[in-house]
């Protein structure tokens, strides 16, 4: 019998979409149309999928038991019983392998690629278990925990380059994940009421009200942060002329929080990002006009 197919759908392949994030350095080193850089990027990519669909094996092995007793997580392959035990391990073990196999192979493919892309890798492994097994259950540093999976990413990408990671960048993604994570919080504690703590543990620990002030100042950190990036002295030596033309995209970003904001708050959605990126039309448009107008003016301005 073959357990492929339980195998990936227990990897969670809608999650995914938040492994993009690694290609942000690629965007905005300016090397977007060179081939090789490509390769190695989306190599990365790749490896990230492998290594979040081992946590996600790995969670699901570790709480089969509580899993079986909910009315929608009894469903998943191993806890229903489509995926055997024994085999979900053997899974963890192989894509893991594959997967630092892969990044240490990035190597091979092109010199550019930092050796420290695999360290980056490990550590970004070491914190998603440290998450699972202890971390989501304490207060403010889940939603950070979360944020700094974000910020791996991100510094991946630029070690799949060989450039450095800007403190920008960095900063941008830290409090955007912020803002999503806290917004993914509200929307559990609304939703669910008073059956939160009971679907997630840490829940007990927060209310709306207090989520709300996170939110509001992530929400303003953010959007400053952003456009104080985009006419910085370091953006502005990094790409020349072109960074005149860079504060265009700041209403992008606006928009994009001011909707995810609508649909937390009076659409009770946002309970899942990945699904929100995915589904809700205008976020998509606006995220494919933000990256379109990115690659036009740092190409062609």
């Amino acid at each position: 019998m073959s357990y492929l197919k339980p195998i990936v759908l227990s990897m969670r392949p809608r999650q995914w979409v938040k492994n993009f994030v690694i290609f942000a350095a690629l965007v905005f080193s300016g090397r977007v149309f060179d081939a090789t850089s490509q390769l190695v990027t989306a190599g990365g990519f790749v490896v990230f999928c492998l290594l979040s669909g081992a946590v996600y094996l790995f969670n699901d092995l570790a709480d089969v038991e509580r899993d079986r007793a909910h009315p929608i997580k009894c469903k998943r392959p191993i806890p229903s019983g489509q995926l055997p035990e024994a085999v979900a391990r053997r899974a963890v073990v192989v894509i893991l392998a594959l997967a630092f196999g892969g990044a240490l192979a990035l190597n091979l493919i092109s010199t550019t690629v930092g050796v420290d892309f695999a360290g980056i890798a490990l550590a970004y492994l070491v914190l998603q278990i440290a998450y699972s097994v202890h971390l989501k259950h304490v207060v403010i540093l889940d939603v950070m925990c979360i944020a700094l999976g974000f910020v791996l990413r991100v510094v991946a990408g630029s070690a799949l380059l060989n450039v450095p990671a800007s403190f920008w960048l960095i900063a941008c993604t830290s409090l955007l994940a912020l803002f999503l994570g806290f917004g993914k919080r509200r929307h559990e504690l609304e939703l669910l009421a008073e059956g939160a703590a009971s679907h997630r543990k840490i829940l007990q620990e927060y209310s709306t009200n207090f989520l709300d002030q996170m939110i509001a100042l992530v929400t303003a950190a953010t959007v400053i942060a952003y456009s104080l990036y985009t006419m910085s002295e370091e953006t502005i030596a990094h790409f020349g002329s072109a960074a005149a033309f860079l504060p265009l995209t700041i209403p992008f970003v606006i928009y994009g929080i001011f909707r995810y904001l609508y649909l937390v708050h009076h659409k009770q959605s946002g309970g899942s990002p990945t699904t929100t990126l995915l589904t809700d039309a205008p976020i998509l448009i606006d995220i494919a006009l933000y990256f379109i107008t990115v690659v036009v003016v740092l190409r062609y301005a």
